[in-house]
């Protein structure tokens, strides 16, 4: 078989499974209010949690000051479309099969195998929350989609479009802006461990570009103040050194803050978080202590250098959903990062005990998550 007739076999693959996945959840979601204990929910099976909120955003505006934990992305999406919950179900479709494609061609960038990018890649089809990613109109499928992107961008050294591709991500999810590290590694950090001369013009270019990626949650949060802090008399955030509305919402509302999870009634949450947080963790150490012993020599596959901004973005990531945030989001939040199913690969390869635990875990709680999550119940 020829190299083109093998990648045109392994798009076809992927694009089925992709398929294949997303039926598979939509088709569990129609058994989900069965389970649910409340006559009163909602009668649209895609209206959970914060699709609530971005659709009343998406119809009315910024009503109420919680909803400022929101940025303007999922809402803007909802407005533009003809059916505000149907369609972004079905755009999100199209994006996951591109998604699939792409999360191939960066894993065979980084591992350097089609058979591991492909293992890799059939992984991610088993994420640990397919509701909000398969089906809901939720940031999670553009996300992810546009997290992918740029970070391909970044692998082919395209950074301005990888860039707009965070930007855009940013005005998704207000973590979108941690994005630019893949855009500082690649025009700065890599160069100057590589020991290359570092023009002046290419460390303004990598300001710039790194900057864009935080223009959606500042626009968002200089909004918030004009509408509360020029108002007589203005909200009590305001008078902060720091008056971000985002972080008022997510203290006052959400209870968000440096340990403030770390309670003994959310311990459930933080053992159903457990698998994916350790997997990348682990997967990213190991990743990490063996690139700073050689950081350009030859590498294993799941050792390549090139792993590394992926593993401190990672680490990053993990550290702030374990401390600062309701750490069972990263459920949702792993599928963004790709390290998360190379993790799963290296899992099923290097450590075969634990891989297929971590596939068991990847088909029972994705089944039972998407039922939890229709029935109108936690985690969300």
């Amino acid at each position: 078989m020829s190299h083109n007739e093998t990648n045109n076999s392994t798009t076809r693959t992927l694009l089925a499974l992709t398929v294949v996945s997303r039926l598979a959840a939509a088709a569990l979601l129609l058994l989900a209010p069965l389970f649910s204990p409340f006559d009163a929910a909602t009668p649209h099976l895609l209206l959970r949690w914060d699709a609530i909120h971005f659709l009343h955003i998406a119809r009315s505006g910024y009503v109420y000051e919680h909803e400022w934990a929101f940025l303007p992305g999922p809402p803007f999406l909802l407005s533009l479309l003809p059916n505000s919950i149907v369609a972004p179900t079905i755009l999100s479709l199209a994006v996951a099969c591109d998604a699939s494609l792409t999360m191939y061609a960066l894993s065979l960038h980084h591992l350097g195998s089609p058979a591991l990018a492909k293992l890799a890649t059939i992984l991610s089809l088993l994420p640990s929350s397919p509701a909000t990613l398969f089906l809901a109109p939720y940031t999670e499928p553009f996300f992810t989609y546009l997290s992918y992107k740029g970070m391909l961008y970044c692998a082919r050294s395209r950074y301005l479009a990888a860039a707009v591709a965070f930007t855009i991500a940013a005005a998704l999810r207000s973590n979108g802006f941690l994005l630019s590290g893949f855009v500082i590694w690649g025009l700065l950090i890599r160069p100057v461990l590589e020991r290359k001369p570092l023009p002046l013009s290419s460390v303004l270019n990598c300001v710039v570009l790194s900057a864009l990626p935080f223009t959606p949650f500042i626009a968002h949060n200089y909004a918030a103040y004009l509408a509360f802090c020029t108002a007589d008399p203005p909200a009590a955030w305001c008078a902060r050194r720091l008056p971000l509305i985002y972080s008022h919402v997510q203290e006052h509302y959400w209870n968000s803050g440096f340990l403030r999870y770390w309670t003994l009634e959310q311990l459930p949450n933080f053992l159903i978080a457990a698998p994916p947080l350790l997997a990348i963790s682990a997967f990213s150490v190991h990743q990490l202590r063996r690139w700073m012993k050689s950081p350009a020599g030859p590498a294993h596959a799941f050792l390549s250098p090139s792993i590394a901004p992926h593993a401190i973005h990672a680490l990053i990531m993990s550290a702030i959903l374990l401390f600062a945030s309701h750490t069972q989001i990263v459920l949702r939040l792993a599928a963004a990062m790709p390290i998360t199913y190379w993790a799963a690969a290296w899992l099923l390869l290097e450590h075969p005990k634990l891989g297929r635990a971590w596939v068991a875990w990847s088909v029972l709680w994705g089944a039972l998550s998407v039922l939890l999550w229709g029935a109108f119940l936690p985690p969300a």
